[in-house]
């Protein structure tokens, strides 16, 4: 029989992936690897000795309406990620992210007539954007709650949640070999990233128009790389490109690539804070459906869509959003940073700024994080029942 701590984990996308792993990696580090990992997760985590109930993909859903066709399917995996939490008894659940989801998970636990686990959960919903009104909610079924900005916390202690900043996992990423070499780029070659998303919907929506834009470039001498996940693999591979393409699914190689890029198009999103902390010029797009759109705009209350402008209260990365996220402004865009070698050198101060604030200073966020969530263990004194898988 096995009693070494179980902790239920559960992650619904890419960047949830790599903050779960780094968790699992420090938590066995603090508990001397006499722990054990269930929940749901993706090949980062299941790497580091997470049993997954299901793909994590199948939670990859975003959208005001792109959700509804899902909704079914999305309400069983709910469903039977509580059934197997009340069965196993873990010490505690640490979801991540994934709102939608997780949020949903948490707050069936919380009403079950059983002693619920305590309840973590890691990267908080965006209240200083919109709908201000979840900070309370989830107040009511969360035990703590495991921030990655330094502005966050006041949010929710406000209404008694217990909040940490522990940082963000952008400070922890490592980078891999010289791209250009390993990848034979040329060093007169332009290399032009880009990012369309880590979702089958937005790479749908947004691959066309990266795509025209890039093929709208009067520079012979481009090469352009396409990170992607690989279980995307063959989807990014379907749009053709007039420009020599290399489409890579390595972690480590998307960093060094972003090290050697002249510029990057992305859209929206976390990678945002990844090329800035490899100091690379990028244009920021994003397109949603009209009524996400509509109903975007009557809820988030922020100036900026960029994260780092955000962070830094200033536009110094380009923001193009719905109508002037087409092709003919895209491309001028870009033609203007690639012929401005300046560029990187200035935007490296806002960049490194934007990036020292995203870090608390004494230790990594993973291991501060897992420091939390031993404390929290120790502290509830949960008793788990003796079976385990």
């Amino acid at each position: 029989m096995n009693l070494d701590p179980l902790i239920f984990i559960s992650a619904g996308e890419p960047s949830g992936d790599f903050l779960g792993a780094q968790l699992i990696k420090a938590l066995k580090s603090e508990f001397n690897e006499k722990i054990e990992f269930i929940g749901i997760g993706g090949p980062l985590m299941q790497a580091e000795g997470l049993t997954t109930l299901f793909p994590m993909e199948e939670l990859s859903v975003m959208g005001f309406t792109e959700i509804i066709s899902h909704i079914r399917h999305v309400l069983r995996r709910i469903n039977q990620t509580v059934n197997t939490i009340q069965t196993l008894s873990p010490e505690a659940v640490i979801t991540i992210d994934s709102p939608g989801f997780n949020f949903r998970v948490a707050k069936k636990l919380r009403k079950c007539k059983s002693r619920s686990p305590l309840l973590i959960h890691y990267v908080a919903p965006s209240v200083w954007a919109w709908r201000p009104g979840r900070a309370k909610k989830i107040a009511a079924f969360f035990d703590h709650l495991l921030v990655l900005f330094p502005f966050e916390p006041p949010y929710f202690i406000e209404h008694n949640l217990p909040t940490t900043f522990v940082g963000h996992p952008i400070v922890e990423l490592r980078f891999g070999t010289d791209f250009r070499s390993t990848y034979k780029i040329a060093e007169d070659e332009k290399l032009v990233v880009l990012l369309p998303g880590s979702r089958r919907s937005e790479i749908e929506r947004m691959m066309p128009i990266f795509i025209e834009t890039i093929n709208l470039l009067d520079n012979k001498k481009l090469h352009v790389v396409i990170p992607t996940l690989p279980h995307l693999l063959e989807l990014v591979k379907s749009y053709p490109l007039k420009f020599p393409a290399t489409i890579i699914t390595d972690q480590a190689d998307k960093l060094s690539c972003f090290q050697a890029a002249d510029v990057a198009l992305a859209t929206s999103g976390t990678v945002s804070l990844e090329l800035a902390a490899t100091n690379t010029p990028m244009i920021v797009a994003y397109k949603i459906s009209k009524i996400s759109y509509w109903l975007a705009k009557k809820l988030v209350k922020i100036k900026f869509m960029c994260l780092v402008n955000i962070l830094l209260k200033k536009p110094v990365v380009p923001e193009f959003v719905q109508e002037a996220c087409n092709p003919e402004i895209l491309a001028k865009e870009l033609t203007i940073l690639l012929e401005n070698s300046a560029i990187k050198a200035s935007l490296q101060k806002e960049f490194s700024e934007a990036i020292s604030m995203l870090y608390p200073q004494d230790l990594l966020p993973s291991t501060k994080a897992a420091k939390v969530v031993r404390d929290l263990v120790a502290g509830a004194g949960f008793e788990p029942t003796t079976f385990r898988l």
